[in-house]
């Protein structure tokens, strides 16, 4: 185990390393073409990783071995000009945990996020503005019962979220972004047989897709340039989704909310800490209260569904 784990790190080191130079080669490119050819785009992003290991040999006060990893890939292309805004995002996240005497590598991220929305400044800071959000994960996801169990709870495109929405979005400022969308289409897929015939992730048994109309509000704000001296390394961003469907139970708000905080060490090592807290009652989750290894009818429920990662790691922002 120590030496797959060791190939391992080599491994993510030297990828890192050769993503660096890719990197560095793209912004050389970029500096030596003309002003026409980017005139109104704004590109960047970010690739970091962070690694943990544990290791434990005959340690008396007990103790488990691990190793993690998780990375992150951020990109955006933005282009503004005149009264036209167009805001594109792709965000990929993906990290494992291996621990000494279990059966199974488990999964602790795993998501891909695209994003496109289109804007017409109709009056001052204000865009009557169209969005597609595609989101959806990699692998297959489990529920471990016991350290030599599992159970497959989720899929590539199992589940899988598209949002198509037309409404007005108030940008006063680079940092800010209030879109509202009255009307809107959302989308979810559950291309899995087995999930499908449950009727997981609220769509009805036997159906891989299940479409619903409301409306829609997303928050956005994010910030890299404090001046304040305590916060000068850090890079904050929060993004919240509320979903309304008007034909079905239209109180009970769909939530979506992700936070990212980075604190910048030197140029190449960050701090960073994420959470994602998800709310949909269609969406039931089982709990086994009594501890038993049985799940009660009563207690398969919609929950608040929460996730943090904190880490120190390598990233490089191009």
């Amino acid at each position: 185990m120590k030496k797959k784990l060791l190939l391992l790190t080599v491994i993510l080191v030297s990828a890192t390393i050769a993503v660096k130079s890719q990197v560095t080669e793209a912004e050389a490119k970029l500096k030596t073409q003309t002003k026409d050819t980017l005139e109104g785009w704004k590109l960047g992003g970010v690739i970091g990783a962070t690694v943990a290991q544990t290791s434990l040999t005959n340690w008396a006060a007990g103790g488990q071995s691990s190793f993690a990893v998780n990375g992150v890939f951020s990109t955006f292309a933005n282009y503004k000009k005149g009264k036209n805004a167009w805001d594109n995002s792709l965000d990929l996240g993906y990290g494992i945990l291996n621990q000494e005497d279990v059966k199974y590598t488990k999964k602790t991220d795993d998501k891909i996020d695209i994003l496109s929305k289109y804007g017409r400044e109709v009056r001052k800071s204000l865009y009557f503005a169209g969005l597609l959000n595609f989101k959806t994960q990699m692998t297959t996801g489990y529920n471990y019962p016991t350290d030599s169990t599992r159970t497959k709870i989720s899929n590539l495109l199992a589940p899988a979220y598209l949002v198509g929405a037309l409404g007005l979005d108030y940008k006063p400022n680079s940092h800010l972004s209030v879109f509202a969308a009255p009307a809107t289409a959302k989308f979810t897929f559950v291309n899995d047989t087995m999930l499908s015939n449950a009727g997981a992730f609220g769509i009805d048994k036997g159906d891989k897709v299940k479409s619903e109309f409301g409306g829609y509000i997303r928050f956005i704000y994010s910030k890299n340039d404090f001046t304040s001296e305590m916060l000068k390394n850090v890079s904050f961003t929060t993004k919240l989704d509320l979903f309304s469907n008007y034909a079905e139970d239209p109180q009970n708000i769909v939530v979506n909310w992700e936070t990212l905080i980075a604190f910048k060490v030197n140029k190449y090592i960050n701090i960073n800490i994420s959470t994602h807290l998800i709310y949909d009652d269609k969406v039931k989750i089982g709990k086994d209260s009594n501890n038993n290894g049985v799940i009660e009818e009563n207690e398969i429920k919609p929950r608040v569904q929460f996730k943090e990662l904190f880490g120190a790691g390598v990233s490089f922002k191009f």
